[in-house]
């Protein structure tokens, strides 16, 4: 099968770390005039969405156990890896900063830190090591509730599994797909500055189809939650109002 783009999305949960775990994941496969028009009528994007859970894990290992599958996935599509350009986005700090700049001393080491400790999670590196190897993957670094619509809906995935909600996981076109998964949101310095330069709130939250967005904007969040039955809006003047909403909210 020829595709010529491909997005993930990737996260991971667990309560109590350890305790039990969820991860979750968004797979968008395409070409790249389609993700021009993401969610033109005619459009042949793909999408999937992953989950799973474990009784006993970390958040760490419930994050690479997340990319492992996305990636897992992919291969299970017999794609021609050569003409694919493929980006992968986490709030994962640890695994993105795993993946891009530590395994080369961490193999050369003999799976020893520079503190001269064992790596943890070996076993799930390994795993990520031979799945990487089929593809070329530009890893990005995304901000955890910062209105990033696939991580948001990844987080909302993971943490239902990992509290062991029953959640319906979508496979199927884009154009009848709820989340924009094109939508990269703002950084919390993206909002706090906008908010600064025009005297508005320091941001405008919505929970819609189960996924938590912050807005810059008043109009932004009211064009999210226009017409859609249970949404939910507020406006928050702090980053402590944000996160009060988050809790009230269930988020």
């Amino acid at each position: 099968m020829r595709l010529e783009k491909v997005i993930i999305f990737t996260d991971g949960a667990a309560r109590g770390n350890p305790g039990p775990g969820g991860w979750g994941g968004i797979i968008a496969v395409g070409d790249n005039a389609e993700f021009k028009n993401f969610k033109n009528q005619k459009s042949k994007i793909k999408i999937a969405e992953l989950g799973g859970r474990e009784i006993n894990t970390t958040n760490n290992r419930m994050e690479l156990t997340a990319a492992i599958k996305a990636l897992e996935y992919l291969s299970s599509l017999n794609l021609e890896s050569n003409s694919l350009k493929l980006t992968a986005y986490a709030d994962s700090k640890y695994l993105i900063n795993g993946i891009t700049k530590w395994l080369p001393a961490w193999r050369r080491e003999g799976w020893r830190t520079a503190a001269k400790e064992e790596v943890m999670n070996r076993d799930l590196w390994e795993q990520l090591l031979v799945l990487t190897a089929n593809f070329e993957i530009d890893w990005q670094y995304v901000g955890g509730h910062a209105g990033v619509a696939g991580n948001e809906r990844c987080d909302r995935i993971a943490a239902a599994f990992a509290d062991g909600e029953k959640l319906s996981l979508y496979s199927g076109p884009a154009e009848s797909y709820s989340i924009n998964i094109l939508d990269l949101g703002q950084n919390d310095v993206q909002v706090a500055r906008k908010a600064r330069r025009g005297g508005q709130a320091y941001a405008y939250l919505s929970l819609a189809d189960g996924v938590f967005v912050t807005h810059g904007t008043w109009a932004e969040c009211e064009k999210r939650v226009k017409g859609k039955k249970g949404a939910k809006y507020r406006r928050a003047e702090t980053a402590e109002d944000v996160e009060k909403i988050k809790k009230a909210w269930g988020v």
